[in-house]
């Protein structure tokens, strides 16, 4: 018997990222194999986006870089996320935005939760520090953004940056799974 086999383009060569797009896959299509690979895809925004547009434009266009690095349309889907901070009513919070595209060229996008900041970092964030910089500062820590990320080290590691980014990706897939609920 043959096994259906999934390629996934991830927009990034974050460890995290890919062990996130995997593990979504993997949760989301238990029978298929996975070969899931990460190039270093451009976002075409800042380091640290701002907004919630921004970082949602970000997680976009790295699809669309991995998609154009496809000359071949080898991959099934391309994935992408994409962290960003902004202020919102209740205070300041980073997030993420995933994205995902399906070799018939549908497009799908999801969010993850809010993650409140702590002023003073959403301040530094506004002097243009990278946050997972201020982190390492903060923390006292080396790479933190390639490991369980802010959401780790002010959650003690309950969330990490994988997992957010899994749940938003399992859930960004759901249109995979029906198709006929979700047809335009």
């Amino acid at each position: 018997m043959t096994t259906q086999t999934y390629s996934i383009c991830v927009g990034s060569t974050n460890p995290v990222k890919i062990r996130a797009a995997k593990e979504a896959f993997e949760l989301m299509f238990p029978t298929v194999s996975l070969d899931c690979d990460g190039i270093n895809a451009l976002s075409g925004v800042s380091d640290q986006p701002m907004t919630e547009a921004e970082t949602r434009l970000g997680a976009q266009n790295r699809i669309r870089y991995c998609l154009q690095a496809d000359s071949q349309s080898k991959s099934d889907f391309y994935v992408a996320m994409e962290g960003g901070v902004d202020l919102f009513e209740e205070g300041p919070a980073t997030f993420a935005y995933v994205a995902i595209l399906d070799k018939s060229g549908r497009l799908l996008t999801g969010r993850t939760a809010n993650l409140p900041l702590p002023q003073p970092f959403y301040q530094r964030l506004c002097a243009n520090e990278e946050l997972g910089s201020l982190m390492d500062d903060a923390f006292k820590t080396s790479n933190i953004k390639q490991k369980g990320g802010a959401i780790g080290l002010l959650t003690n590691n309950v969330a990490t940056r994988q997992s957010i980014y899994t749940q938003a990706l399992v859930l960004a897939l759901a249109p995979v799974l029906h198709p006929e609920h979700y047809t335009n």
